[in-house]
């Protein structure tokens, strides 16, 4: 049995997280036009792209836990397919994906997901004991593989009282490529609708403040990067992304402009790109890779 209090973990524990690496589950799915219809909205974009632009396959294979499997922050409770880890704050950090060129996802693909735990490994960081698990996304349609993705979960201690935040990082100035935007709760709520997030620090007020002692709403980083990636299909429209990276830095907050900037490469085969918060301190760095 792991051990029952929400914020330890021993090398015991550990070995026993460890043991999920390998596991392997599957799933279908078909590319619906309903939620491209609600993303298309939720971005203010005009009509639903013929092929599903990057990052929006994140509207699909949802997990549906029942209302009582949830725990108190509105995940589902530790266990099933990722590890239980017993360490009470989890985000999704960051990710790399690569797409095929050669076959796209579009409305009315039956697809299937297959994912796999890759890897359960323990660092100790400023604030105490973290989890990072590595999970394998394949997706294939009935043309072939379309998609490889990897999430970079991250499983950390809750802060002690009037712990210091780490120092953040500057955003560069000058990028060519700029756009900004203003979350507020109406946009947190329909991401999360889409997205069947039921994390209850994108959309209870109280709930993130008092609870989780954040200044605001937290934007989804998902969503960050998806305004990334937008952001290169504003500039490149002959583009296609072949490959991206990211990695969450620092909570955005709703109520704020959150700028998402872009640096292209001279030869125009990948571009640099990072958000900002109102505070000009960078929240997401990504790399796109397109051809």
């Amino acid at each position: 049995m792991l051990p029952s209090a929400p914020d330890t973990l021993t090398p015991e524990s550990l070995a026993q997280l460890q043991a999920w690496v390998g596991r392997t589950e599957s799933a279908d799915d078909v590319v619906s036009t309903a939620p491209l219809r609600g993303m298309a909205a939720t971005l203010d974009q005009p009509q639903v792209p013929a092929t599903l632009p990057p990052l929006w396959h994140w509207l699909y294979f949802l997990p549906h836990p029942p209302q009582a499997q949830l725990g108190p922050d509105g995940h589902a409770k530790r266990g099933g397919f990722l590890p239980p880890v017993p360490l009470p704050r989890r985000m999704w950090a960051g990710g790399q994906l690569q797409w095929e060129a050669d076959n796209p996802l579009r409305p009315g693909d039956a697809v299937t997901r297959t994912s796999r735990i890759a890897s359960v490994e323990a660092k100790q960081g400023r604030s105490g004991a973290m989890v990072f698990v590595k999970v394998e996304h394949r997706i294939a349609n009935a043309r072939g593989h379309a998609l490889t993705e990897f999430h970079d979960i991250v499983y950390r201690q809750a802060p002690a009282p009037g712990e210091p935040a780490p120092a953040p990082e500057a955003a560069p100035d000058g990028a060519s490529w700029q756009r900004a935007w203003t979350p507020d709760a109406v946009m947190l709520f329909r991401y999360s609708a889409l997205t069947f997030n039921g994390h209850r620090i994108h959309y209870d007020r109280s709930y993130v403040t008092q609870e989780e002692g954040y200044p605001g709403l937290v934007v989804h980083g998902p969503l960050i990067a998806t305004l990334l990636l937008e952001l290169v299909r504003e500039h490149r429209p002959d583009a296609t992304v072949q490959a991206f990276r990211f990695r969450a830095q620092r909570p955005t907050f709703d109520g704020h402009p959150l700028r998402v900037n872009g640096q292209p490469a001279p030869d125009g085969r990948s571009v640099q790109l990072w958000a900002q918060d109102h505070e000009g301190f960078v929240t997401m760095r990504a790399e796109a890779t397109l051809a």
